[in-house]
């Protein structure tokens, strides 16, 4: 391999690395962490968003489980009718306090 051939190859690789490198956004990252306000600005509001999402997730499949159990009660399954007519009192109960 000639010299001229093997800088050139060099040359290419540098660019495509420094392509990459600007495709990651590692300065935005860098800056991030020199700015403390920001991050902590940052990591609150994506905590927030978490919570909230995991808080409309959880609601939605306590109701499907609910919607499903009562569902199976109408079918008036030997043990199992009973066990889930049980939950579903319980849980009637809590939402009326």
């Amino acid at each position: 391999m000639s010299k001229d051939k093997l800088m050139q190859d060099l040359c290419n690789k540098i660019d495509d690395l420094s392509v990459q490198i600007e495709k990651l956004n590692l300065s935005e990252y860098i800056e991030l962490f020199r700015n403390p306000r920001r991050l902590l600005y940052v990591n609150f509001l994506s905590g927030v968003a978490r919570g909230f999402g995991m808080a409309v997730g959880f609601t939605l499949l306590g109701a499907l489980v609910i919607y499903m159990l009562q569902r199976l009660m109408i079918l008036r399954l030997p043990y199992i009718g009973d066990f889930i007519a049980d939950i579903i009192k319980i849980v009637q109960k809590e939402l009326a306090k």
